[in-house]
């Protein structure tokens, strides 16, 4: 079985990460949706992951996300996910929340669509389901400490404490410094501090 979740999809900076995950080994003790644990147990957690899984990413961009919308935006990471952790025929796949993506996936897809996946969507699945908890806290893992490696290149923007997610301190960097080019432009708080400069020009 293969559990899916995504990270990211609220940011205003920054990619979305969709992660797949397939059990190969005993997983950790202590899974849990990744948003409930603390950051020093999803961190320990994040290695013991990666030894018991097979890993696939999904990453998308945030001009992606503008360019696409977001609902495409999430059958994109998923479908690089799939890809990337490579099914096998007749798999079951579950993703986390109430949308099964991995089917309007295999509708656009042919490589998915000929592995011919029994897919479902699970309400809190990353927190009922292990496999799909893996996906979660490896996801967060992945893209929190990308965007803290980022927030070396674009340091006033405080990444390494939001993230990229929509908090004071990130509208306010906003306000002061305008737009960077990890932020999506399609995302409302994002384009009213975009248009506010442009309309200064």
């Amino acid at each position: 079985m293969i559990g899916i979740d995504e990270v990211g999809r609220g940011c205003w900076a920054g990619p979305l990460l969709v992660v797949a995950a397939r059990q190969k080994t005993r997983l950790p003790e202590g899974l849990n949706d990744s948003k409930i644990l603390t950051q020093k147990n999803r961190e320990r957690l994040a290695p013991l992951i990666e030894a018991s899984c097979d890993i696939g990413e999904g990453w998308v961009t945030a001009v992606e996300i503008d360019n696409f919308g977001l609902s495409k935006a999430m059958r994109l990471g998923v479908e690089r996910a799939l890809i990337a952790i490579k099914p096998v025929f007749n798999e079951e796949v579950i993703i986390d929340g109430d949308i099964d993506y991995i089917t309007a996936v295999a509708g656009e897809s042919r490589a998915i669509s000929r592995l011919k996946l029994l897919s479902r969507s699970q309400i809190k699945g990353d927190r009922d389901n292990p496999v799909i908890s893996a996906a979660s806290i490896h996801a967060k893992v992945r893209r929190d400490n990308l965007m803290r490696e980022l927030s070396l290149q674009y340091p006033a923007y405080g990444f390494e404490d939001h993230v990229g997610y929509g908090t004071k301190k990130h509208i306010d960097a906003l306000n002061k410094l305008g737009v960077s080019d990890l932020h999506r432009l399609s995302y409302k708080p994002v384009k009213a501090v975009y248009d506010a400069a442009q309309s200064t020009y």
